[in-house]
């Protein structure tokens, strides 16, 4: 069997599944092969990439030709041929952190008013987005590229209509929509954080008993992702910035998770150096 090949990159939300993964799984550093993939740049949607991951989305792992091509199959793949046993995951666990109201990418681009608008429109989500919009219309244009016409087509309205707001060319009752959007989406992550949440996670440890399981692999990079995005950090209590979105103490049970995740060498390794 060949050396299976990770498609990964460092500010990914859902690559760092599979990062935090292999180490807590007791992969040695060189057993599998990881390639960076650019997705500020947008190198995800070249056709070259679509043809292994129809969905242009990372992580994405091929072993022996065959790809998986989502952060569950990835991950649940490493879990089944590692040199250490976690506990497995529930389908239901894993589905829900990964539903579009729980999205951990989209929070990166919200706007709730006008002064958040005038920052994402002057930072890293314009730049962001305008250079997938670049990509996209080159890769689009490439004999390749015939195949993923409606990837190509759909892709460049969606991200073409947020571009579109950041700029300030669309008219006032889409603004005012993607605000509300934004507020509700913002709602959904503090509530399942406050409300949802606790009542999943045990008192000590991990969903996966004293050492985390597969579940735990995914909420980790879920909840590092919406600790970056309000200012939090890596170490003990870095959960804290959460409170500016949630207005209220992090409950017990999710500050307690969050520190028992800062020993483990996954987090270490992963978050060496910040949250992303």
């Amino acid at each position: 069997m060949s050396k299976p090949v990770l498609y990964t990159f460092g500010l990914s939300v859902w690559s760092a599944v599979p990062e935090i993964a292999a180490v807590e799984l007791g992969y040695a550093p060189d057993a599998i092969e990881v390639r960076i993939l650019n997705l500020v740049e947008g190198a995800n949607f070249s056709p070259e990439f679509l043809s292994l991951n129809p969905n242009a989305t990372l992580p994405t792992l091929v072993v022996d030709g065959k790809p998986y091509v989502n952060t569950t199959e990835v991950t649940r793949y490493l879990i089944e041929h590692a040199p250490k046993k976690v506990a497995p995951g529930s389908t239901a666990f894993i589905d829900r952190i990964h539903e579009d109201p729980l999205d951990p990418n989209f929070i990166l681009l919200t706007a709730r008013n006008e002064d958040e608008l005038k920052a994402v429109a002057s930072g890293f989500p314009l730049q962001f987005v305008q250079n997938r919009q670049n990509a996209l219309d080159k890769y689009s244009q490439t004999p390749e590229a015939a195949a993923f016409k409606e990837f190509y087509d759909n892709k460049k309205t969606a991200n073409g209509g947020v571009l579109a707001i950041y700029k300030g060319e669309v008219p006032e009752d889409v603004k005012t929509g993607f605000f509300n959007t934004s507020s509700r989406h913002w709602k959904n992550i503090t509530d399942y954080i406050t409300k949802e949440l606790p009542g999943l996670l045990p008192d000590s440890g991990f969903i996966g008993g004293e050492t985390p399981g597969e579940d735990d692999f995914h909420l980790a990079a879920w909840l590092a992702r919406v600790a970056f995005v309000t200012g939090g950090n890596p170490n003990k209590g870095g959960y804290a910035s959460l409170e500016k979105e949630t207005k209220e103490s992090i409950p017990k049970k999710v500050a307690t998770y969050w520190d028992a995740w800062t020993e483990r060498p996954g987090w270490k390794k992963v978050y060496a150096e910040s949250l992303h």
